[in-house]
């Protein structure tokens, strides 16, 4: 059989891998393995599987229909396994369909952020020699920009959203579907790009069994999925924190995945409301925004679950949610590189605060200057499990990758119990006359101050400290900057932390400049 071996000969020197580690009996998959498959045999074939405005579809619906579009792309558009097919839209049930279809065909999966521009799209597809694309038809004309200045892509199918009207739509109705390939559980499925924080996008490769990890670790131990289960999330699938919430988890246990394309804080409420939403995912801001917002106390006639992830959740919204809501938020830090979450807590587990401790099926340390690891104290989060860096031909590999072990490029304080509490990204701290001061520790008190909607603090040059704490302020409705109001913050700042860490200068601003995936660019920031 033909096989597109483009990835696997870009995958690192085994000298430069991570150690993988499979140490609950769950990780154990079997050689041949499809992962898609196996996500589809989460639900009967009747149970709900996806539902949005535009309708319900079951666990059987989604199978057949995925299993055509994989027909489609054998036998009409010519992929052959190993091939890279890119997915161009919003979290939708068409998108969904085609994510597992193109892993049914044997293909490798690369989603793309819908608020990526021509420019960005052209770097994503000539990394992964992208041969094949799906793209929601809203989207086609920055896509076909990005074609042109690559002139890689082959085969284009476009789809109608979840209208059903759309080329894909109608070329797979009277299609069979196509039985799954004959895949293996370390064949690649996917290369996830990095969101491009820290420059050029990375691109992380993920085998089938890697699918299928975080939903046997992170899902299965902290969140307690079971069939019913109505998972959504603002985040888009290229997101893996996104494609982890839905479709993954809900898939994997019998659940639903309800799906919106616009993903604010009404939106979100909304949503949750409309379609029973039990389990919710996003970023620390929008469980903020949600706070004030009337439509929560409706919400939370279904919703249980709250997982937060992407962003370090400051401590006193954690506080302000479990108050208002009784919901205690489920902090994790994960990484494209991993796949998803591997430090978490849940429930009775949860110190407010912390990011929590190894998920089971990790091992986590903090490491020192010199890469030894730490029974507690200060030093670089690094991870090893059953995921772990692959970046595609990329010599990033060995920043990530030290001594077998994943580091994240956080710096964390490991305690004597192994919980993990962030203090800030490695090259973020702040360096101000010989303290070392995290940005986190500093916005988290500035956000405990009503007046304070969004903040993100950095380390601005000073002659006399070397670095000095600078704050970016966005303001609540109900504030108006003023000079008084710096004097408040920073006095406010004062009595939360020790202050020689307080703001010394304030900035108030509209908005933080954020990438797609809702982090923050601090390096615009220092830019200012």
């Amino acid at each position: 059989m033909t096989y597109d071996s483009f990835v696997r000969n870009r995958l690192p020197a085994p000298d430069l891998l991570p150690e993988f580690r499979f140490d609950l009996p769950e990780l154990h998959y079997p050689e041949r393995l499809n992962s898609a498959a196996e996500l589809l045999r989460g639900g009967g074939p009747d149970a709900l599987a996806v539902l949005n405005d535009h309708g319900r579809w079951s666990y059987a619906d989604l199978d057949d229909f995925s299993g055509r579009i994989a027909r489609l792309l054998v036998e009409e558009e010519g992929l052959v396994p190993g091939n890279r097919v890119i997915l161009r839209g919003p979290n939708t049930y068409t998108m969904f369909a085609a994510w597992l279809g193109v892993l049914k065909a044997g293909g490798v999966v690369v989603a793309t952020m819908p608020l990526l521009r021509p420019g960005e799209i052209a770097t994503v597809i000539e990394r992964a020699q992208i041969s094949h694309a799906i793209v929601d038809s809203r989207f086609i004309g920055d896509f076909r920009q990005a074609v042109e200045q690559t002139h890689c892509v082959k085969r284009i199918v476009k789809y109608d959203g979840d209208y059903g009207r759309g080329e894909l739509e109608t070329r797979c109705a009277a299609l069979e579907p196509l039985p799954p390939a004959d895949t293996g559980r370390d064949d690649p499925c996917i290369i996830a790009f990095t969101s491009g924080t820290t420059g050029v996008p990375k691109g992380c490769i993920q085998f089938h069994r890697d699918v299928l990890a975080p939903c046997d670790t992170f899902a299965k131990h902290l969140l307690g999925p079971k069939p019913g289960d109505v998972f959504m999330t603002s985040a888009p699938m290229a997101f893996t924190f996104g494609l982890g919430i839905t479709p993954m988890f809900p898939l994997r246990f019998g659940g639903a995945s309800a799906t919106i394309e616009q993903g604010g804080p009404p939106a979100l409420l909304d949503a949750v409301v409309k379609f029973g939403v039990t389990h919710l995912g996003t970023a620390p801001t929008a469980y903020k925004a949600m706070l004030s917002h009337p439509q929560l106390e409706q919400a939370l006639k279904s919703l249980h679950c709250c997982i937060s992830a992407g962003e370090h959740l400051p401590e006193a919204t954690w506080r302000a949610w479990k108050e208002r809501t009784g919901i205690a938020i489920i902090d994790g830090i994960g990484s494209t590189e991993m796949m998803h979450i591997f430090v978490s807590a849940a429930r009775d587990d949860i110190r407010p605060g912390s990011t929590g401790k190894a998920v089971p099926g990790y091992t986590a340390t903090a490491l020192d200057a010199e890469g030894n690891p730490l029974d507690e104290g200060v030093g670089r989060l690094a991870i090893k499990g059953p995921t772990g860096c692959r970046y595609l031909d990329d010599p990033r590999q060995r920043d990530y990758v030290v001594n077998g072990w994943n580091v994240t490029g956080d710096t964390y304080r490991k305690d004597a119990d192994g919980y993990y509490w962030y203090l800030a990204r490695s090259d973020d701290m702040i360096v101000s006359s010989g303290y070392n001061i995290g940005a986190p520790e500093v916005e988290n008190a500035l956000l405990s101050h009503e007046a304070v909607a969004e903040c993100a603090v950095i380390g601005a040059p000073c002659p006399e400290r070397g670095q000095k704490v600078k704050a970016f302020v966005v303001l609540a409705a109900a504030a108006k900057p003023s000079d008084a109001l710096v004097v408040e913050l920073q006095a406010h700042a004062k009595a939360q932390i020790a202050p020689y860490k307080y703001p010394r200068e304030i900035a108030f601003i509209d908005a933080l400049p954020k990438t797609a995936t809702g982090k923050l660019r601090r390096s615009e920031l220092r830019g200012r």
